[in-house]
């Protein structure tokens, strides 16, 4: 059996399970500190979906019919519909493009060209959209919407398309080709359906990000469901009409998430038996090396290459007057701190459920991951929204304060550590916990000393990918973000929403260079996670 059935829930090919491992400690479904953990934390992942229950339900028939179906409304599905599919549909396709240049052809530089096709993936959306405004100050409208966010969101379908490419074993092109099918029908016909779980996964990507989207649109003033709610957030505080577009948004996200889900399919895509992956192939390009170095400089230049020279340039405008504000190293220590704090308390949060999916498979665990992935799909501004509502009207206390801007970063993000969590915990033999225990440790102690030391790589991969989240992340921390709280998202806005884009430049920079090295993290992880 290949590397791809070790990753299976128990984290070893083959193994039998005995019914007293399987149900672990006190119960068939898991330990149960274990469980009860999980349960509490399905139960914080379901906030901003109760939320939008409530409300809704609250609103009553007639105010929901009222705010729901109108002009205004009607405008906002067209212009968010046709962000979404135009796209997601591009990007697959450069995505998918760019991927197989890089991994299946002889292209001159493949190596560094796989690096420079996830770069874009380091710079925000909003930072994009800043340097598009800088070069072409009338840009608007679904043209400027789709330039940037193609640009901006390309690599979330390239990077998983590369590294299943990568690891793609060539045994069936081989024998495809030998049957006298060319290389084009072996891409089409072989390839291609191979790729179709990736590349859905990163489209699904793709357009929950174009739902979220705040601060991107809002600079060029292109109006979607999430730049409506936050205009009736700050007018109305609370309103009625943002509830029910956040309704609207939440309504698309699960729709998004079915549709995805049913894109699977049924067919099966690993390998099953026993043997070694040869290397593939790389066709050769020929007269199309030209063209393919030339696409792909194009590409490059316009996703990286604009966002960078502009903020050089109003860096270069600015001087050195730019770098002396007094505010620039407090909103760099605040993303720090909060990107730190953001990162640990997701990732201890994740731990307990990425333990129950591994070493307690079932219906019941299934579940409970598939809660966390729901309520993690919805935008920003609907959990901000959430949050806003409960801790105002429950817990005053606490309304406005770091506590409930932390937790907003850990409903957002868990599913980035949470991958990682389980990718690590399935490759760490429950055997030697069992033999830990043998030898006299009492459990808890075995679990700390061998499987947490053990998945602690993957735990710090998680935690980088959340940290990257929340440096970028703009939408909740201005909603949430106590009086006086400036990151370094928010700084940017304030000062770029301002026209005054030489003071905002240093921290579009900030952002850049913290994101780069988790953006790299998370192209090497592909790779390794597609091999697995």
């Amino acid at each position: 059996m290949t590397s791809e059935h070790s990753t299976t829930a128990d984290g070893a090919p083959g193994a039998t399970i005995s019914p007293s491992a399987a149900g672990g400690r006190g119960s068939r479904l898991g330990p149960r500190p274990v469980v009860v953990l999980c349960l509490l934390i399905a139960a914080f992942s379901l906030l901003p979906l109760g939320f939008v229950v409530v409300a809704t339900a609250n609103a009553g028939w007639d105010t929901v019919v009222k705010l729901v179906f109108r002009p205004r409304v009607g405008e906002l599905l067209f212009n968010t519909l046709s962000l979404v599919l135009v796209t997601v549909p591009l990007c697959v396709v450069l995505g998918i493009g760019g991927a197989w240049l890089v991994e299946r052809t002889r292209l001159a530089g493949h190596k560094a060209w796989a690096v420079l096709l996830a770069a874009p993936l380091a710079i925000p959306a909003f930072v994009n959209s800043y340097a598009w405004v800088s070069a072409i100050p009338s840009l608007g409208g679904i043209f400027g919407g789709v330039l940037i966010s193609v640009l901006s969101y390309f690599p979330l379908v390239y990077i998983p398309v590369a590294a299943v490419l990568s690891r793609l074993d060539p045994a069936l092109e081989q024998s495809a080709a030998s049957l006298g099918l060319g290389p084009w029908r072996v891409f089409y016909r072989v390839v291609l359906p191979q790729l179709r779980l990736a590349a859905a996964g990163g489209a699904l990507l793709v357009a929950l990000h174009l739902l979220a989207e705040y601060g991107a649109f809002a600079m060029i003033a292109f109006d979607t469901f999430t730049t409506a709610i936050y205009d009736q957030y700050r007018s109305t505080f609370n309103g009625a009409a943002a509830n029910m577009l956040a309704s609207v948004l939440v309504l698309f996200c699960l729709l998004l998430l079915v549709a995805e889900s049913k894109s699977r399919g049924s067919a099966r895509y690993a390998r099953v038996g026993a043997g070694v992956q040869s290397n593939p192939t790389r066709l050769a390009l020929g007269m199309w090396q030209l063209p393919g170095q030339l696409a792909l400089v194009a590409l490059t230049v316009l996703a990286f290459g604009v966002p960078l020279w502009h903020v050089g340039r109003w860096l270069l405008a600015g001087g050195s007057e730019i770098w002396v504000r007094d505010d620039l190293l407090t909103a760099l220590l605040q993303t720090l701190g909060y990107g730190l704090a953001g990162a640990a308390l997701t990732t201890v949060l994740a731990f307990p459920l990425a333990y129950l999916v591994v070493r307690h498979p079932g219906p019941f665990s299934k579940v409970l991951e598939a809660v966390n992935y729901i309520s993690s799909s919805m935008p920003g501004i609907v959990v901000a929204l959430a949050l806003v509502t409960i801790t105002v009207h429950n817990v005053p206390a606490i309304y406005q304060t770091s506590v409930v801007l932390v937790a907003a970063y850990a409903l957002l993000f868990m599913p980035r550590a949470l991958v990682n969590l389980r990718a690590g915990l399935a490759q760490v033999p429950r055997e030697l916990d069992e033999a830990a225990q043998a030898l006299g440790k009492p459990p808890l102690i075995a679990f700390l000393r061998v499987t947490l030391r053990l998945s602690a790589p993957a735990a710090a991969g998680g935690a980088a990918l959340v940290f990257l989240g929340i440096v970028n992340e703009l939408t909740a921390t201005l909603l949430l973000a106590p009086n006086g709280t400036r990151t370094l998202a928010t700084a940017f806005w304030s000062l770029s929403s301002e026209i005054d884009y030489m003071g905002a430049a240093p921290y579009a920079l900030l952002m850049i260079v913290l994101s780069a090295p988790m953006t790299y993290l998370l192209f090497v992880q592909s790779k390794k996670a597609a091999g697995q």
